[in-house]
């Protein structure tokens, strides 16, 4: 059945505007009486029926709500450091595709890259491909991509855990932190950028609450550690 998200919702009435509304009527041309499913965007989903089509709005009647079985309930947000130009869409996509509840762009002493004044610009745009991939993923959440932060001014307090990368920990793996939480709702993880986290960093983020991890014998890549860092955090910490 095809799925749309729809924020548009009230009662038993749902209207989808813009480009889905026009897909819906000039590309898979569907009509009164078609059957589909939406998404409301904050974990619901309901069986519609379209009562009316055209290329600005198609007018759906709604049958019951369900809470969605895509999402989880441990909301895993990523503070990811920028990255050189290109790497922050795929970030954002794959973690997505994941399950990540939200990203944060971060600005630490290593990164390369220097957010400019068109960082929000950027920033909409990955909530762009966040929405993508989260139609694609048959996610019944999107994604936030949140304003940029420093990292000095990460909230760590406001985590049941929060879990930083580091690839000079030797004490501590990602694995033994995780289970040793007690079933942690909100996490926090952090990925550091090309050159890695500075150990001043590391010990601002301890001293405040957050939990510095390794992810194995092997360095990963900035783009690659968030990935690996979300699907082991979610694998471990999902009841």
């Amino acid at each position: 059945m095809r799925r749309f998200f729809c924020d548009d919702i009230s009662g038993a009435r749902a209207v989808i505007a813009g480009d889905d509304a026009h897909h819906i009527c000039r590309v898979l041309r569907m009509k009164a009486g078609d059957a589909l499913s939406l998404c409301d965007g904050a974990g619901f989903e309901y069986d519609a029926v379209i009562a009316s089509v055209s290329p600005e709005a198609v007018v759906c009647a709604l049958g019951a709500r369900r809470a969605s079985e895509a999402e989880s309930p441990v909301r895993v947000t990523l503070f990811q450091c920028l990255p050189k130009a290109g790497k922050m869409e795929t970030i954002v996509q794959k973690c997505t595709e994941l399950g990540v509840y939200a990203v944060v762009p971060v600005v630490s002493a290593r990164c390369v890259a220097v957010p400019g004044n068109d960082f929000e610009k950027k920033r909409a745009r990955y909530g762009r491909v966040a929405l993508e991939a989260a139609k694609q993923s048959r996610r019944a959440v999107v994604p936030e991509v949140l304003q940029m932060t420093e990292l000095k001014k990460i909230d760590v307090k406001a985590f049941d855990l929060f879990l930083a990368a580091y690839e000079d920990e030797c004490a501590r793996t990602l694995k033994q932190a995780l289970r040793a939480a007690s079933a942690p709702a909100a996490v926090g993880i952090l990925i550091g950028p090309e050159g890695g986290l500075e150990e001043g960093e590391v010990l601002h983020l301890t001293r405040a609450g957050a939990v510095s991890v390794s992810l194995g014998r092997r360095i990963l890549r900035t783009e690659t550690a968030g990935m690996a860092m979300l699907a082991q955090a979610l694998y471990e910490a999902e009841p």
